[in-house]
């Protein structure tokens, strides 16, 4: 054998046992760092499911910090809504010398016998930037405010829902019965309401109050006829310890079964904006009666089970009264809710019943009960 050829013999063995033990291969007589054999194997099962697991731990870390931020924005941006409602009932206070009622029905004679008045919300338009439609409105028959569909009046309030709020639709479309006929509506809703005081519902209960700061108002107001408006001089108990506007959560399951049996009307449909009957009183006006975040404990099937009994339509009425009056949201374990000083503040649901309701009124002589 030549020395030439034992020396490329002996370079071969070399390199193979060289290649043998690190995975080493030649190329154009230098080393690459890697196998060809490491390079087209892939990825093994084992290896897979680690980098799947990972993974999933990664977005199980990562979502909440997501839906976290997601709700503070909506709930700064609930807070700031909350805030120029309070700012533009304090501006019409400026300019009329006193907070606008809830309503103050009049009796209407044509083309039936009705009490129809103005809503809180449609006195507050001007001080909402909203003085083109407040200058539509019919003052002299306010039921016209919902005729025209998307076009009425009814249809193009002021944007007033929470962005936490999962019924979004906004104007909700409504078919109501009116004399008989099926009457076709759309209608702006708010997640916003005015403190009715101690009780802010329902107007023939015998017990509704007019504590707070927002109730009817006029010759045909209740509990009684005549109540005038309130202004800030007949908040005695401070306006730092006096509830003005709050949220209300619309969104109850529960509830909704026992709409389903014809009882009530689903709940997403409180918040109409601007009815003009005194029972709007249930849809702009919340107050100290029910704990914040109530919600109706039991189901159509469950409700023998309740305690007052709800085995008739009758014995709801009583329910009715307790969730229309609550304060409430969707933001974890509370809702906000404005002082009449302007401030809004976060109030947990577990807050005293009792401080609630001390809050609720205006001269209730409890300006120590401040959370």
């Amino acid at each position: 054998m030549a020395y030439d050829d034992l020396l490329t013999t002996v370079g071969k063995r070399t390199w193979s046992a060289v290649r043998s033990v690190s995975g080493l291969h030649k190329k154009n007589k230098f080393f690459s760092g890697a196998s060809s054999a490491q390079s087209d194997r892939g990825f093994t099962l084992v290896e897979l499911l680690v980098v799947i697991a990972v993974i999933g731990i990664l977005i199980a870390l990562l979502l909440p910090a997501v839906q976290a931020a997601r709700e503070s924005a909506r709930r700064t941006q609930c807070t700031n809504t909350l805030k120029q409602i309070t700012v533009a009932a304090l501006n019409h206070h400026d300019a009329k010398r006193s907070f606008p009622p809830a309503i103050s029905p009049k009796l209407y004679t044509t083309p039936s016998v009705r009490k129809r008045g103005i809503s809180l919300f449609v006195h507050l338009l001007p001080y909402l930037e909203q003085n083109a439609l407040y200058n539509r409105w019919d003052f002299s028959d306010p039921d016209t405010a919902f005729n025209g569909g998307l076009a009425s009046n009814a249809a193009n309030g002021p944007n007033l829902l929470c962005p936490s709020e999962p019924h979004g639709e906004n104007p909700m479309h409504f078919t109501q019965h009116i004399q008989g006929f099926a009457v076709e509506r759309y209608i702006k809703v708010t997640s916003y309401c005015g403190n009715g005081g101690t009780r802010s519902y329902h107007p023939e209960s015998g017990f509704l109050k007019a504590d707070g700061i927002f109730f009817m108002t006029g010759p045909l107001s209740k509990p009684e006829p005549g109540q005038l408006p309130v202004r800030l001089a007949h908040v005695k108990d401070g306006a730092s310890c006096t509830l003005f506007f709050g949220e209300r959560s619309r969104w109850d399951p529960n509830y909704d079964t026992f709409a389903a049996q014809g009882w009530d009307w689903e709940f997403r449909n409180y918040g109409n904006w601007c009815g003009a009957s005194p029972l709007v009183l249930s849809h702009v006006t919340l107050s100290g009666y029910s704990p914040i975040n109530y919600r109706l404990p039991f189901s159509y099937e469950g409700r023998a089970g309740a305690s007052p009994p709800a085995n008739s339509a009758a014995d709801f009425k009583y329910y009715i009264d307790l969730r229309t009056c609550a304060y409430g949201s969707r933001h974890p374990g509370g809702a906000n809710i404005a002082r009449c000083d302007g401030s809004v503040h976060f109030f947990s649901e577990t807050i005293s019943q009792t401080v609630l309701l001390a809050l609720s009124t205006r001269a209730g002589g409890e300006t120590e009960v401040t959370p």
